[in-house]
C-alpha cells in the first residue's frame, strides 16, 4: 500500500511541475504585427510587407523565438478572414499591431504611415521599429 501511495504521490509531482513548466514558457502577454493585404499585390503593397518583415525579422529575433511577437501575412480576400476588414476597420493594405494580454487583445494601432515611407526603406524600418519597441514595452 505504501508503495502505491508513493508511486502515486511521485506522479502528481512530476504532473504538477510539468504544469508549472509549460504555464511558465508560454508568454502571458504578446504583440501581433499583421500585414493585412488583398489578392492582387503592386510592387508598393509588396515593398510595404517586404519592409515591415525585414524590420521585424532582424531586429526582434529573441522576441519572436519567444513567441513574445509574431508576424502574420493575412490575404483578406481568402475565405475565414474576411472579418479582419470589419475588426480592424481595414480600407486598403495595411500593417495593425495587436497587444495581446492573457489571450485577449487589450489595443491595436493602424501603422498607417507605411504608405508615407513605402518609398524609403530606411524610414519605413525605423518606422516600423519604433512603433513595435513602444508595444512590446506593454506586453511585458
Amino acid at each position: 500500500m505504501k508503495k502505491i501511495f508513493l508511486v502515486i504521490l511521485a506522479a502528481v509531482a512530476v504532473i504538477s511541475t510539468s504544469s508549472a513548466i509549460a504555464i511558465e514558457d508560454k508568454p502571458r502577454d504578446k504583440v501581433i504585427a499583421y500585414y493585412f493585404h488583398g489578392s492582387f499585390r503592386c510592387f508598393t503593397c509588396t515593398n510595404m510587407e517586404k519592409y515591415s518583415r525585414e524590420a521585424i525579422e532582424a531586429n526582434f529575433k529573441d522576441d519572436l523565438a519567444s513567441g513574445r511577437l509574431e508576424f502574420k501575412a493575412i490575404n483578406v480576400e481568402e475565405r475565414g478572414n474576411e472579418h479582419f476588414v470589419e475588426d480592424y476597420k481595414l480600407y486598403t493594405k495595411s500593417l495593425i499591431l495587436s497587444l495581446i494580454k492573457d489571450g485577449k487583445e487589450v489595443k491595436s494601432k493602424n501603422l498607417d504611415k507605411i504608405w508615407q515611407f513605402a518609398r524609403n526603406k530606411q524610414k519605413s524600418i525605423d518606422y516600423v521599429n519604433g512603433e513595435i519597441n513602444a508595444f512590446m514595452k506593454e506586453a511585458q
